[in-house]
């Protein structure tokens, strides 16, 4: 009986050694994302809350 288990498991071990060749992996290409907003989109709304504020005071 131990001769019977131990001819199945290394029949199993070598089936799956030899399943396949040695293969290159293949790599998907990665993706960048492009940005669409500038630098200075920071500070447009302190300048436009500015503005605001000197058109309110020099009335």
């Amino acid at each position: 009986m131990k001769k019977i288990a131990l001819a199945a498991a290394l029949s199993v071990a070598a089936s799956s050694a030899m399943a396949g060749g040695l293969v290159e992996p293949v790599m998907e290409p990665e993706v960048v994302k492009a940005s669409t907003s500038s630098s200075s989109a920071g500070i447009i709304v302190p300048l436009l809350l500015l503005v605001v504020i000197a058109a309110a005071a020099s009335n």
